[in-house]
């Protein structure tokens, strides 16, 4: 590599680690306030989950930042006639830029492993920090706001008060779906988490309980329930997942889908065949729909994100294909107004373009192995457009 060429690479290297350390560092406490505030963390969770939400940012802050760097050192070597001084020594143009192109492709292939390996690590780290913090966000829950609603499980816990990890005047109310609710109200209790069976134990001393359909009040000097932990949203999210574990995943998913079609299939021949018509009306018959719907929608879902992962990856690659001709031709030293003349397009056709891709290809109506990369066709036909002005100018 050429004096020259060091030299542009050197400046991208270290305007880039400059801003995505600053942007990193600035949206991470965005990524732990969304953690902690979905999950209930207090401040010793939170610093526990922090070195692994750094992470999960990066494939979203490189790009950005790239651009950024490229804008930055590219507008100021215009600004200052070095892209002038270096057409006057005869040094063609593309020798000034394929530093910035070679650093793009880098980038991708390290957001691409970030999003691969580094992301599912990360999800898992905080998912386990989540599960061993789940008892103390109980208690801490219980004696800041003196109530749990689990409403999925039907369960309200409601105390006058904790001491240490016991409850005062416990009162809780199981009310099943379908069913009538009982009470039952202790004078003391207390909690006692089985994590590997997400089970809570709750252990009564001096309880009455009020049963449905019945007058009298029952008691109970000592008692011990169990109840399921309240369930978080555990939906098969392809961003934890690896590339390796999304094809699993897409595999089962298209089997079980056709194995529940085939299933389906001699299930209505031999309903046909036996003149049982009301048998395809049925519930256990109609499983088979909702079998095949669900593979559908996971195998339609996880092969969006699957090829998204790798056009979102790239997408910094053309950020700066897009965005290192057009700071030269906007010739300024004010790099802030290259960046955002460069960015807003982006903003307002490239996001949108992704995200309607992405959503269309996860209900089935475009192919997702074409269709999540056509924001970056779009920039790339805009970065031939100014490569193109560079070259013949």
């Amino acid at each position: 590599m050429r004096l020259l060429e060091r030299y542009v690479l050197s400046e991208l290297l270290r305007v880039f680690g400059i801003l995505v350390t600053i942007s990193t560092l600035l949206l991470v406490f965005v990524g732990v306030f969304g953690q902690a505030k979905e999950h209930d963390l207090g401040y010793w969770q939170i610093l526990q989950i922090l070195p692994f939400v750094l992470p999960s940012l990066l494939p979203f802050t490189i790009p950005a930042t790239l651009l950024l760097s490229a804008c930055v050192v590219y507008g100021r070597m215009a600004g200052d006639n070095e892209i002038i001084a270096a057409r006057a020594a005869g040094i063609n143009v593309m020798v000034l830029l394929w530093p910035s192109f070679f650093l793009g492709g880098t980038l991708s292939v390290v957001s691409l492993l970030v999003s691969d390996q580094v992301i599912p690590w990360a999800f898992s780290n905080i998912e386990r920090v989540i599960t061993l913090a789940m008892e103390d966000i109980f208690i801490d829950r219980l004696r800041a706001q003196s109530q749990i609603n689990m409403r999925e499980n039907g369960i309200t816990i409601t105390v006058t008060g904790v001491r240490d990890r016991t409850l005062i005047e416990p009162v809780i109310r199981y009310a099943p779906r379908g069913q009538k609710a009982w009470t039952l109200q202790a004078s003391e209790a207390r909690l006692s988490f089985d994590l590997p069976r997400q089970q809570v134990w709750l252990e009564l001393w001096g309880a009455h309980s009020n049963l449905p359909g019945q007058q009298q009040t029952g008691y109970l000097k000592y008692d011990k329930i169990p109840f399921p932990l309240p369930q978080r949203n555990r939906q098969l999210r392809g961003s934890n997942l690896s590339i390796n574990d999304l094809q699993r995943e897409i595999r089962n998913a298209t089997e079980d889908r056709q194995l529940a079609l085939n299933e389906q299939a001699v299930e209505s021949v031999f309903a046909l065949s036996t003149g049982d018509f009301e048998r395809l009306n049925e519930p256990e018959f109609m499983k088979y729909q909702y079998r095949v719907a669900v593979g559908k929608d996971s195998e339609l879902r996880l092969s969006s994100d699957l090829h998204n992962r790798y056009a979102m990856s790239v997408s910094c690659l053309f950020f700066v294909l897009l965005g290192s001709p057009f700071a030269i031709i906007m010739a300024r030293k004010q790099v802030l107004t290259s960046f955002l003349f460069c960015f807003l397009p982006i903003l307002t056709v490239y996001y949108p373009i992704t995200m309607m891709t992405q959503n269309l290809s996860k209900i089935g109506t475009l192919d997702p192995s074409w269709a999540v990369w056509s924001a970056n066709a779009v920039m790339g036909l805009f970065a031939t457009y100014f490569l193109r002005r560079v070259m013949h100018t």
